[in-house]
């Protein structure tokens, strides 16, 4: 099934997310339904958070990108990306490694809104998968903005909120819209 997204101003996106204690099978449904609703938006990423809960489970696949590349790394050694996507990170924690870099980014959660930001250019993540088994690894690229992006979101961290300033003020007309909007079609439900 896929779900609302719902966009910024919802006070959702706002939440840290909750430690996932059991991959129980109400979060597996979970899981699955944010894969279907990420690629019917065609994202490449998705947190809980966009879809109404304020839990600590993302899910994410850069297979698709093919202008922005990715790498991955499993004990140092590099592996092929598309063979480990799609990827669930639950209860996720990240180590900054390599020196900031700044790229495009959007969110699902932000329709048509697009801005610079500056994250760090490799990130060492560890989580649980989907499975409930323990993960490590080290990604670059498009995937680590990725990864960064979708653990802001379960921080309640916004990918505004990374913006410089002035890309802010120029982005300021829209977001007010935006979150005027999603105000609106809260008051209505």
């Amino acid at each position: 099934m896929i779900l609302k997204v719902v966009k910024y101003g919802t006070p959702v996106l706002r939440k840290k997310g909750e430690r996932i204690e059991a991959i129980t099978p109400p979060i597996k449904n979970l899981i699955g339904e944010m894969f279907e609703t990420m690629y019917a938006h065609k994202g490449i990423g998705l947190a809980a958070q966009q879809v109404g809960q304020a839990l600590q489970l993302t899910v994410i696949d850069v297979r698709g990108v093919t202008d922005r590349p990715s790498s991955m790394e499993f004990n140092g050694k590099p592996v092929d990306i598309a063979a480990n996507m799609p990827l669930v990170l639950i209860n996720p924690g990240l180590t900054p490694r390599g020196d900031p870099a700044t790229g495009p980014e959007g969110c699902l959660s932000f329709p048509e809104i697009f801005g610079d930001i500056t994250r760090e250019e490799s990130v060492d993540v560890k989580a649980i998968d989907g499975e409930g088994s323990q993960i490590r690894f080290r990604c670059g690229g498009l995937l680590a903005r990725a990864v960064q992006h979708e653990f802001d979101h379960l921080q309640g961290i916004l990918f505004i909120d990374r913006m410089d300033k002035k890309t802010k003020d120029e982005l300021r007309a829209e977001l007010d819209q935006l979150q005027a909007q999603t105000k609106e079609e809260l008051k209505r439900t």
